[in-house]
């Protein structure tokens, strides 16, 4: 399998950790394939090689939200649910009916009513923003 993420996701450690890249900062392939064998759906490209790349390292995923771990994604109301802001007022997700692609467009749900709206942009896209804001805010690089 081609990976088109995995180094882009892997650069987001010596980026805000100001350390370098650790193979224990991602899951092993293994680990993750037994951590998604109880799901009924498959994750995208994008999201595989996440957390392939980043997946076990909590300074990311727990920076400011909080990305689900592999084993505690789940679909509700016809979206992938993966990550949660702090006081789960907001949650994350992909389509279900577009899991198949490679990096699908992000929608966000606020959950006091439920309704789910496009972010605009893909996973790849929102993951790299997202980052940028928790660690340096808009107008910094």
């Amino acid at each position: 399998m081609t990976e088109i993420y995995l180094e882009k996701f892997r650069a987001l450690v010596p980026k805000y950790l100001d350390r370098p890249w650790r193979e224990e900062d991602g899951l092993a392939a293994g680990d993750l394939d037994r951590m998604l064998a109880e799901h009924d759906f498959t994750i995208p490209l994008v999201m595989r090689e996440f957390y392939l790349a980043v997946g076990g390292c909590a300074d990311l995923m727990e920076a400011y939200n909080y990305f689900w771990d592999p084993d505690e994604l789940e679909v509700e109301d016809g979206y992938l649910m993966f990550l949660e802001d702090g006081d789960e007022s907001v949650t994350w997700g992909l389509d279900a009916a577009q899991l198949e692609l490679p990096d699908p467009i992000v929608f966000s749900r606020d959950n006091e009513d439920g309704e789910w709206e496009s972010e605009e942009g893909t996973f790849s896209e929102f993951v790299l923003d997202m980052f940028q804001w928790v660690f340096y805010g808009e107008d910094e690089e």
